[in-house]
């Protein structure tokens, strides 16, 4: 707390108000707001941003060794679907202005393919040790119930996932090239704001990756709130995916998350219902991003 009221004597700025939101610090002074959180920001991102004429990010106002501060922008409130149209074809901007191919050798892909196959490992060893535990009972929980009704969909759903892998390994194994690009790599409609123009925030994690990832985790994070097969086809009129990334966008929003079961029973029930929702759900996306065109 020093640190930031240090930042704030150093800007002349006289605060009457904190307000603490999650990882940031909200303050408050006679006529503004401001957005005071941790430094770790990557400069070199910013930078490359700004080389490719991207700057819908808040701009830094001032920094010392602790903190960063933004302004206060005050977001819009319009409907959920709409935020998340206005959003996909930003998204795509973003990776347009931002790729290149990068040179690979087999390193560079065979490290995520042994990262899928050792969590594919993980999950089919996880739920068949928890299904034997559940199915050596004589009464069942509610949530211990829900989850033997569907547990062969998340079976099949691994079993899905093991077998694209292959698939998808094989078909990049002769590419000596891929397309990256800058991923904000913690995408959600929270992270997007309109008021005098667009800005996507946190930008803590970005980095240099496959583009694809910004989707996954735009899904991950929100598919309880949106319709993700329009989301796809607004994405693909924007910047289309190639056939490898494709491949590996339907392995990844189709891999089963791990379910925890040490909660209540009802936020168990809730957990097992939304992901039960995702992999329903996972099915659906797998045909309309089969359906896009290269």
């Amino acid at each position: 707390m020093i640190s930031i009221k240090e930042l704030l004597k150093k800007n002349n700025i006289r605060a009457h108000r904190y307000k603490k939101k999650g990882n940031i610090v909200i303050v408050e002074d006679d006529t503004k707001k401001y957005v005071i959180k941790k430094r770790n920001h990557n400069k070199e991102i910013y930078n490359y941003l700004d080389n490719r004429n991207f700057d819908y990010y808040p701009s830094i106002i001032d920094s010392n060794d602790d903190y960063d501060m933004y302004p206060y922008i005050e977001d819009i409130d319009i409907p959920k679907e709409q935020k998340i149209a206005d959003l996909i074809p930003f998204v795509a901007l973003l990776h347009a202005k931002t790729t290149y191919h990068k040179s690979i050798d087999e390193s560079d892909y065979k490290q995520l393919y042994e990262d899928i196959s050792n969590n594919i490992i993980y999950l089919k060893d996880y739920y068949n040790d928890l299904i034997t535990l559940i199915e050596e009972k004589i009464l069942f929980s509610p949530s211990e119930n829900l989850l033997a009704n569907n547990i062969s969909l998340i079976f099949e759903r691994i079993d899905y996932c093991e077998n694209q892998k292959d698939k998808w390994y094989k078909s990049i194994s002769n590419h000596n090239k891929i397309r990256v690009a800058v991923v904000h790599n913690n995408l959600s409609i929270d992270h997007f704001l309109q008021n005098d123009k667009k800005y996507l925030i946190s930008w803590d994690k970005a980095k240099i990756d496959l583009p694809i990832f910004d989707l996954y985790r735009l899904y991950l994070n929100n598919y309880k709130d949106v319709d993700f097969n329009q989301m796809l086809k607004l994405y693909e009129k924007n910047y289309p995916l190639k056939e490898e990334e494709k491949m590996l966008l339907v392995i990844l929003i189709s891999m089963p998350q791990k379910l925890e079961m040490n909660y209540s029973n009802y936020q168990n029930c809730i957990a097992i219902k939304n992901e039960i929702k995702r992999l329903l759900s996972s099915r659906e996306l797998e045909k309309v991003i089969n359906s896009l065109k290269v």
